[in-house]
């Protein structure tokens, strides 16, 4: 059933809330946004403030979030209920800097439009297609019974590319496709036939790649080191993997690729030199677990606007067959690799919001079409 009206989402982050309205009635068209605000600290009055800002022209009739942790439970999103929350709340501390943010939002809402429905999206739920030894860590069994698993994230992100896929080329549909999401937060994840294979987050949103502020990849034995040597405790050890390591941490400069790409310090360059071999190295585990690369997608802030970024992966990236054009790459293409390249490499703007928009009018028609059912 068709849900006819306004849908506002909401995507609350650490530090910034950003917001975008969508007429559910016309195909998921986009009516304001997406729009953010930094360093929200009252989340009633910012979402009240939007609104009035950007009155929808036709009536309020649900409100969808994105939240970063489903856990085992959320496959898909969910309405949301007492009970919703009170799950997500128990996940909070596998995800203890983004889980309260998406929780407040949720709150807000509740205070803010009292009433209206509300739908989470999972960041985790588009990875649930991975086999299970994927999934798995080699630690005793009873971790994995209470929830320490390879979870992944930026599924939002990931779903969207996997959709326009077709679009970009129709054999892509059925492909081995590798997506890179690369932003201040990053990862890869390996598609085949448009669902998750493998991807480079695990348990938490700091595995991986080398971010902004987050180390990636990290020998747990540097951890031992860092709580006998250094009397680091847990809470010490999360701001360090968290805000002061990645390319902040190596280049003591900035966390910002642009900041570093122009700089002429010695250390910008050894940082963004470690995120492009750290990203290489990803790269070939994400094509193994494939058994093969067909095509290459950039994405995320960092994947769609830094031509460089793009050329040093396609160039390295030269032994899976990937063939960069130099032209298109600079002019900002959809196509950025040689049409005749074994392994073909794309530049797709990441739509999160848009996913969240049609999540969230996809289960109320649901719920509309049950209840008529049930009415019959």
């Amino acid at each position: 059933m068709t849900i006819q009206g306004a849908l506002l989402v909401v995507n609350a982050g650490s530090s910034s809330i950003k917001f975008a309205l969508y007429d559910a009635g016309a195909d998921g068209a986009l009516v304001a946004g997406p729009s953010g605000q930094s360093e929200v600290s009252d989340l009633r009055a910012a979402i009240g403030a939007w609104l009035r800002a950007h009155p929808p022209a036709r009536p309020l009739v649900a409100v969808g979030h994105r939240v970063v942790h489903g856990g085992r439970a959320f496959a898909e999103p969910v309405r949301v209920d007492a009970s919703v929350v009170a799950a997500l709340e128990r996940l909070v501390p596998l995800a203890p800097l983004h889980q309260p943010h998406s929780l407040a939002a949720v709150r807000a809402v509740t205070e803010t439009l009292p009433g209206i429905p509300q739908v989470a999206c999972f960041d985790t739920a588009f990875h649930r297609t991975q086999p299970a030894l994927a999934q798995a860590f080699a630690l005793p069994r009873r971790y994995a019974e209470e929830g320490v698993h390879r979870y992944g994230f930026h599924g939002l992100s990931y779903e969207h590319v996997a959709s326009v896929l077709p679009r970009l080329a129709p054999g892509l549909a059925a492909a081995r496709v590798v997506v890179a999401h690369l932003g201040n937060g990053a990862s890869l994840c390996a598609l085949r036939a448009g669902r998750s294979v493998a991807t480079t987050m695990g348990f938490s949103a700091v595995d991986g790649l080398v971010m902004g502020t987050r180390a990636g990849s990290l020998d747990p034995g540097v951890l031992l080191y860092l709580m006998d040597q250094h009397g680091m405790d847990a809470r010490a050890l999360e701001r360090l993997l968290y805000q002061e390591s990645g390319l902040l941490g190596v280049s003591e400069i900035s966390a910002d690729m642009r900041t570093l790409l122009a700089s002429h310090d010695p250390r910008a360059r050894q940082a963004v030199d470690l995120f492009v071999y750290r990203l290489g190295r990803e790269l070939g585990s994400a094509a193994a677990a494939l058994g093969g690369l067909d095509a290459l997608v950039f994405t995320g802030g960092i994947g769609e606007n830094s031509a460089t970024i793009r050329a040093r992966v396609c160039r390295d990236a030269a032994w899976l067959g990937v063939v960069l054009d130099e032209a298109g790459n600079a002019a900002g293409a959809a196509r950025v690799s040689a049409a005749d390249a074994p392994v073909s490499a794309w530049v797709v703007r990441s739509d999160e919001n848009l996913v969240i928009a049609r999540h969230t009018a996809r289960v109320l028609g649901s719920e509309s079409q049950a209840g008529e059912a049930q009415s019959l």
